[in-house]
């Protein structure tokens, strides 16, 4: 008896083409929270070279420069005409079989033989277009890769900010308390507590600010790693770049010759230089070749046939009204363009790559200003401030000047770090460092 439990062969091969199907939304998975609340710079880059739209379109682009050249290179196909004539509708066709038919039947096939190496320079086009298109591609996802680095330090910046803000306010809550009670000691004025008042009232409208601010920047990230935006969903967790960390200039031109942008204009340098030769090649006569075999039977219906017979035909154009000057110019001048493009793309990559080196050399002297010498500073000043005020030796407004200046520092430091760690990632990705990836 047949067994009724095993799957046929057709249903599985529908399984197995229904999972084929989802396997790309089974790789766009929803993340883990904990991927989102602790994330790093490298996984959030990986997330969005994966998910973002713009990097799906420029593959999608590869894909159809891939199509286009398997189309440039196919050769032409042959024609096949079969074609029946002489059909006089007085006397009819005649009687008998089919090949007996008092009619003209042709039976012709024709060939184009391109010359001049017209397939050959369509191929050499197609290639060298394709080469743009997966340039582009690297390109895009360079450019992804410097775009989500600055929105990570913007997050990683805004974060800081809101915990700074956050503290200051409380700290002034804490001043307000303490003011309070020296003014039912008598210690101080009740005009000195207003003032106190009035900056915690603006700590909190800071940190109300700042916690803004941080939302927006994690809805920034969020887009541009191609996934559902939720607000307070995402964390930086990555530590500042250490400002020590050495960048030299040494090798510029090789750098710039590696860039994906220089190696997609080098390519259409090459498109437009076989496109211009193809052009020249529209000059280079080709030539149709065709046979045939007629078959036009002698009967009492028909005396002027002749039977099986053959024949061998040569089509070649005659250039005597054009002779594709247009297109030969316009090849010239697109070859010509596809080059000044390319001394174009050189020179702002240059420009790129030195600007960028002077912005991470003066954001890290920044930095290292901050670090070693105006935080420190600010710090001892408040935190002597502080102590003078609870002892009574100096007035409200002189803490409070303390503190704003060491609030101001704080958040000025924070966004020297943010200056440095960008313009480092733009280095990075501009020279293609493994450290941007």
């Amino acid at each position: 008896m047949a067994r009724t439990d095993i799957i046929p062969v057709a249903a599985l091969r529908r399984l197995a083409a229904g999972l084929l199907f989802c396997l790309p939304f089974v790789a766009h998975a929803a993340l883990l929270p904990e991927e989102l609340t602790n994330l790093s710079l490298s996984r959030a880059i990986a997330i969005a070279v994966e998910r973002n739209h713009d990097v799906k379109l420029s593959a999608l682009a590869v894909d159809s420069a891939d199509a286009a050249r398997i189309s440039a290179n196919a050769a032409p196909n042959p024609a096949l005409t079969v074609q029946t004539a002489n059909i006089n509708p007085h006397q009819g066709i005649g009687a008998g079989g089919l090949r007996d038919k008092a009619v003209d039947t042709t039976i012709r096939v024709d060939q184009l033989i391109e010359r001049g190496g017209k397939r050959e320079l369509r191929s050499e086009n197609a290639a060298s277009l394709e080469r743009a298109s997966r340039a582009d591609l690297g390109e895009a996802q360079r450019q992804l890769r410097i775009s989500v680095s600055q929105a990570y330090y913007d997050l990683l910046a805004a974060q800081e900010r809101q915990r700074t803000t956050a503290d200051s306010a409380l700290l002034f809550d804490g001043t307000v308390a303490a003011a309070q009670k020296r003014k039912e000691a008598g210690d101080i004025a009740g005009a000195e507590v207003e003032r106190i008042q009035v900056d915690a009232l603006r700590a909190r409208n800071d940190a109300r600010q700042a916690k803004a601010d941080l939302a927006k920047a994690q809805l920034a990230l969020a887009l541009l790693m191609g996934i559902e935006p939720q607000e307070g969903a995402i964390q930086a967790t990555d530590p500042w770049p250490d400002p020590q960390q050495v960048v030299t200039d040494a090798g510029i031109g090789r750098l710039i010759e590696q860039r994906p942008d220089i190696r997609a204009a080098r390519a259409r340098v090459d498109a437009a230089d076989a496109a211009s030769r193809l052009a020249q090649a529209s000059r280079v006569r080709d030539v149709s070749v065709g046979v045939q075999f007629e078959h036009y039977p002698v009967s009492a219906f028909n005396g002027q046939g002749s039977g099986n017979s053959y024949g061998v035909a040569i089509q070649v154009p005659l250039f005597t009204r054009y002779d594709f000057a247009g297109e030969i110019r316009s090849a010239q001048v697109a070859l010509e363009t596809a080059r000044v493009n390319l001394e174009k793309t050189r020179g702002a990559a240059r420009n790129e790559l030195l600007r960028t080196l002077h912005d991470i050399k003066a954001a890290a002297e920044h930095v290292q200003r901050y670090q070693h010498e105006l935080l420190p500073a600010a710090k001892k000043s408040t935190d002597a401030a502080e102590y003078a005020f609870r002892n009574g030796a100096i007035s409200v407004m002189d803490v409070l000047d303390a503190r704003r200046t060491y609030r101001s520092t704080q958040l000025e430091a924070v966004s020297a770090q943010s200056d440095y760690a960008k313009s480092l990632a733009a280095w990075r990705a501009a020279i293609l460092e493994e450290g941007s990836k």
